[in-house]
């Protein structure tokens, strides 16, 4: 199926490798930030739209493949006009070692000063590592273990807004 703002076919039906069908469900430029943002607490199209800066045609578009391919989930919260929330499933929430992967090889190789974004150990606020580990308390994490502080992107000592991973 074709999307709004395809350029490009989305399938790689040459190639028989995972990587490649990987691609064809999250490969394209807004899908992992939408992602990011559930991963963040983020549930609602209009939240989304404020967040990301996307197109509302392209943002319909990519919640719906999202859905479509089971990273999420749609739920109702409003009957008249209908308005639903986008929740990861376990489909999604297996996303979590890809979106920190790219986080840290973001921080490591894009970003001049401090990272814009910490992620951290709920219970003892440590950082969490290249491994998904807490660098304080070494417990392993996944999304429900974490926070992020997103930072304000002009400061190196602004506070930072705190929002919640994992459901």
């Amino acid at each position: 199926m074709r999307y709004a703002g395809d350029m490009l076919p989305r399938r790689y039906e040459s190639q028989r490798c995972s990587i490649a069908r990987t691609l064809e469900v999250v490969g394209d430029r807004w899908t992992m930030l939408i992602v990011r943002e559930a991963f963040w607490g983020t549930r609602r199209f209009d939240d989304f739209h404020r967040h990301l800066g996307i197109a509302r045609t392209v943002l319909t578009d990519r919640l719906g493949r999202l859905v479509d391919d089971g990273i999420l989930e749609k739920e109702p919260y409003q009957d008249h006009p209908a308005r639903y929330e986008y929740r990861l499933t376990e489909k999604g929430l297996d996303l979590w070692p890809v979106l920190m992967a790219l986080l840290g090889w973001g921080d490591r190789h894009t970003v001049d000063g401090p990272p814009p974004v910490v992620v951290r150990h709920r219970q003892c606020g440590g950082a969490v590592d290249d491994r998904r580990m807490c660098t304080r308390c070494g417990a392993p994490l996944g999304p429900d273990d974490v926070r992020a502080e997103v930072r304000d992107p002009g400061s190196t000592a602004a506070e930072p807004s705190v929002a919640t991973a994992g459901r």
